[in-house]
């Protein structure tokens, strides 16, 4: 029913544990098939995706480069894209069937959803980046790519797909969808604070605001991302 997509780079600290999260839905048949769609790793990361049984897909590095290319290989009625550093937590699949047979059930399926957002940190910071989430989820329903999207085959392709962005491609797919096509799952997807660890956390919020102003002003990304990779 499902094909997860996955877009790896050197991946290998925490790939395992995002197919670990996958095993109670592949033993239930929900998920059908896992592609990683590698951009060139030199670590471990082809050993455990092939350990995992997914299927391996070698391209040009860049995530919405990746993400595009993934979603042409998918033949399942649903689609469910993840980063290599997300991590569902127990009871996803639960809540993902219950979404697709509301879906199915009512013939709506120009549907998608994500999950809630969740960060594998203790302490007051990662707790306030949760709220702060959460409340652009809520306002403006404005998820981002570290939070999964499930999305029905049949919508993806409708609306076009991910582009093959060097930056923003999770921002650029949303506003296609639309906030009335999108819901807001139960569940949460755990995503690594190492990034906010290695760059500093006040300064990486900072950049990825920047970011987005710049997007929504209406900066290419291919200049955005020379700003972000400083």
């Amino acid at each position: 029913m499902i094909t997860v997509v996955i877009p790896t780079f050197n991946a290998g600290a925490g790939l395992a544990a995002t197919f670990a999260a996958l095993i109670p839905a592949s033993v239930e048949g929900l998920i059908s098939r896992a592609i990683v769609v590698d951009g060139g790793s030199t670590d471990q990361t082809h050993a455990i995706a092939d350990d995992a049984g997914a299927r391996i897909i070698h391209g040009q590095k860049g995530r919405g480069i990746q993400l595009a290319k993934g979603g042409e290989e998918v033949e399942t009625p649903w689609i469910l894209f993840l980063h290599a550093d997300t991590i569902l937590m127990p009871g996803w699949e639960v809540d993902v069937r219950s979404f697709i047979a509301a879906a199915s059930d009512q013939g709506a399926l120009k549907q998608a959803a994500v999950f809630r957002f969740k960060v594998d940190e203790p302490g007051l910071r990662p707790r306030i980046m949760e709220k702060i989430v959460a409340l652009r989820c809520a306002l403006f329903a404005l998820p981002y790519g570290d939070q999964g999207l499930l999305i029905s085959t049949k919508f993806y392709r409708q609306i076009g797909g991910y582009r093959p962005l060097p930056l923003m491609e999770d921002v650029e797919i949303i506003r296609r969808i639309g906030r009335r096509h999108l819901s807001l799952l139960r569940s949460s997807a755990l995503t690594s604070f190492a990034r906010y660890r290695q760059d500093g956390y006040f300064r990486r919020i900072f950049r990825n605001l920047t970011c987005l102003a710049l997007y929504f002003a209406g900066v290419a990304p291919a200049k955005i991302v020379q700003r972000y990779e400083k």
